[in-house]
């Protein structure tokens, strides 16, 4: 065991392969074996593919195939056919899943045909029917981070242009008929020809549109439009009809207009340029549509407006009139955000600018400056989403391609944030690509806590613990996520043990760390092999005596044991450091209230103790206790006698209001019936009834004459 000790230390410590016993794990196919179970994600029914709607009715612009074929199933998947025609559906489900990893591409309604093939009537036509949504199916890959993205957006632009098309239609519409209205009040609008168009070639025989045009010049004296007025209204309509912010909704069929802007781009530099040529075009309809709302309301005054509005713009916008513009897209890839593309982006998110700016991330596991040996961890995504929080005014969505359907109600809030907007995600697709799928690879990357998926949207309120959002994150308040790994052993035996994904986990899947790892033969296992998560929880001192391993799984699923070298134990450290900062702006084991925390705890631990040291408190001798008097009890009443129970008696002033010389207090103003003859029995009742603890006895009636005595004596015998 010593021999092996020290050869497993050496690697850890040097790198270095001694004595033949370590092997290597190129070409192993190895995997961690928390990933044993997903070898075809083709078998596996989960988010991906997806389906980029083109129209759908709930208003879902992106919709996974296993939810939409789920929902199928169950509106048109019963009878007595409908266990076969499931089962015959999720196989076709699978076929679909297996044509995207081919490479096939197409709509749903496409992929679906191609699968199907000739078994398309064994009850497959039902169940298609019934999936109301048609689109581009997409599945997790490189390119899926910027076609998902691209496509949200695009669903929210067009609703968002079509809303200012609206807008700047009906301006245009009330403002022709503003200068419709000017002409048809004028001469030119009373001529002959004029009334004759309006009449049509039908009946112009039945009138003498001579007589009638002077009639009406005659008789009509009408005040024309100031020449002023008639060319700003002119100048308006000319603006708003060539705009080119969104498409004309209201040109007659074969009628052409200039062809909108464009608003997406491949670059940070290419979309600042477009913004800056359009921002002059952007003014001027700014205050054309401002200009035409008064125009329409006649509540354009020159003297007070014209000075207002021939310095439009000078000082900037309010957020709200830039927000009705369509918003711009930027999807670049963080290879490329360097030098002029980082000072754009800079300028595009600290000038506040309506730009929603896609940054896709494909390697995570880059060389640091430092050179070899060191890793510089999604080095360019954590710095720009850094730097985007840090101006408090940008929305910033992080998260791993893998769980962007999870996160699309994230992502509509922050396509539709009026500010800026930062979309930071990890594609799990390098250009030498490891042995896990982009899904498997961006998944993992979440759970090994190098790309954490987060939100800050400063439209949330006013502080951290409302704009910042961290919970999706697997077992947040743990250093690393936890997850059972059940096997059988060389006795087929079932076996099962806690694992925890760490850093590690996710660089050995990636062959170019190959070097960082060596494989120990299962003759060699022993104790002094712990797994990377207990070695990272205790800080070494000295030399080691244990080496971190990594249990693994090769591709016949045959457990392996895999030791790391130091350098990859120091770089997962700095990532759980990275995650303890994260977690704490997520209000998640927050260093300073659990200070706070123990700082009350401590104080209440020095009061209680103060408490329990402190001597006894000798009492003052007691003087002997005199016997009270007794106390007389009420003597016992005939129920035909008025009385009041005196001592329970609450002041309340209900009697003595009543009836002040029929009923008194005494001296500890406690009432009692002084006169009984001084009042009425219905005096006696009614005192009785409003009694506030119902202490008065009215008794029988001393008058037998008294009117209504049979009512009363009802009511009395309440109080008897």
């Amino acid at each position: 065991m010593e021999s092996d000790l020290q050869t497993h230390v050496t690697f850890y410590l040097t790198g270095k392969r001694h004595g033949g016993q370590l092997g290597p794990i190129d070409g192993m196919a190895l995997r961690p074996a928390l990933l044993a179970g997903y070898r075809d994600l083709t078998r596996l029914r989960y988010d991906y593919p997806v389906v980029l709607c083109a129209q759908d009715g709930d208003g879902a612009s992106v919709r996974p195939l296993s939810g939409l074929v789920d929902a199928a199933l169950g509106q048109a998947g019963g009878g007595q056919d409908g266990e076969r025609v499931r089962r015959h559906v999720l196989h076709l489900e699978e076929d679909i899943r297996k044509l995207l990893a081919e490479g096939a591409e197409g709509t749903l309604s496409a992929l679906w045909d191609k699968a199907a093939g000739a078994q398309a009537g064994q009850g497959l036509g039902r169940v298609r029917a019934a999936i109301k949504a048609d689109g581009e199916l997409a599945d997790c890959d490189r390119r899926l981070p910027a076609r998902l993205v691209g496509h949200a957006w695009n669903a929210v632009q067009q609703r968002k242009s079509r809303r200012f098309a609206e807008d700047i239609t009906r301006l245009i519409h009330k403002l022709n008929d503003i200068l419709v209205a000017d002409f048809v009040r004028s001469d030119a609008g009373k001529s002959v020809d004029v009334l004759k168009s309006g009449i049509g070639t039908s009946h112009q025989d039945s009138f003498d549109f001579d007589a009638m045009s002077r009639i009406l010049r005659d008789s009509v004296h009408e005040v024309a439009l100031p020449a002023s007025r008639r060319r700003r209204v002119t100048q308006l309509l000319s603006v708003l009809e060539s705009q080119r912010f969104c498409a004309r909704t209201d040109l007659p069929a074969g009628d052409e207009a200039d062809e909108p802007y464009a608003f997406a781009f491949g670059s940070c530099d290419a979309a600042l340029r477009a913004y800056r040529e359009r921002l002059p075009k952007a003014i001027e309809l700014l205050k054309a549509i401002s200009m035409a709302e008064l125009e329409i309301r006649s509540e354009y005054h020159e003297a007070k407006h014209d000075p207002i509005f021939e310095g439009f713009g000078e000082i900037g916008f309010d957020p709200r009139d830039l927000s009705r513009f369509p918003d711009y897209l930027v999807c670049a890839n963080a290879s490329r955000m360097r030098g002029v593309e980082n000072d754009r982006l800079a300028e595009i998110f600290s000038g506040g600018l309506p730009m929603k700016v896609l940054v896709q991330t494909d390697d995570l596991l880059e060389e640091s400056p430092l050179g070899k040996g060191h890793l510089a961890i999604g080095l360019r995504a954590k710095q720009l989403a850094s730097m985007a929080i840090g101006l408090s005014r940008v929305f910033v969505l992080q998260c791993p391609s893998s769980h962007l359907v999870q996160w699309s109600g994230h992502l509509t809030q922050g396509l539709l944030y009026s500010g800026p907007a930062l979309f930071s995600v990890f594609s799990g697709a390098p250009e030498k690509a490891g042995t896990l799928p982009a899904y498997l690879n961006a998944a993992a990357a979440l759970e090994a806590r190098v790309f954490p998926a987060y939100v800050y949207d400063p439209s949330a309120g006013s502080d951290w613990a409302a704009r910042f959002h961290l919970g999706e994150n697997p077992q947040a308040e743990r250093d690393w996520p936890m997850r059972e790994f059940a096997y059988e052993d060389s006795n087929h035996q079932r076996m099962a043990e806690s694992l925890e994904f760490t850093l590690v986990d996710f660089i050995v899947c990636d062959p170019r760390f190959a070097d960082h790892f060596a494989r120990v033969p299962p003759a060699h296992w022993n104790g002094s092999l712990v797994p990377v998560a207990e070695a990272l929880a205790h800080e070494p001192v000295g030399l080691p005596t244990q080496v971190p391993c990594l249990t693994m799984v090769d591709e016949s699923n045959a457990l392996q044991k895999v030791i790391v070298d130091e350098n990859l134990i120091r770089e997962a450290r700095t990532c759980r450091d990275m995650w303890y900062s994260l977690r704490e702006l997520g209000g998640i084991r927050n260093s300073h209230a659990e200070r706070l925390l123990a700082r009350e705890k401590q104080a209440w631990e020095r009061v209680r103790k103060q408490e329990s040291a402190a001597p006894a408190v000798v009492a003052a001798p007691v003087a002997e206790a005199r016997p009270e008097p007794p106390v007389e009890s009420e003597p016992e009443r005939s129920p035909d006698e008025a009385y009041i129970e005196t001592a329970r008696c609450s002041t309340c002033n209900e009697c003595t209001t009543l009836n002040p010389k029929m009923f008194k207090y005494d001296a500890n103003m406690q009432a009692y019936i002084a006169d009984i003859d001084a009042g009425t029995y219905a005096q006696l009742v009614e005192a009785a009834e409003n009694c506030q603890v119902s202490v008065i006895h009215p008794g029988k009636p001393r008058n037998p004459k008294e009117p209504g005595l049979e009512e009363l004596q009802k009511r009395a015998e309440a109080f008897l």
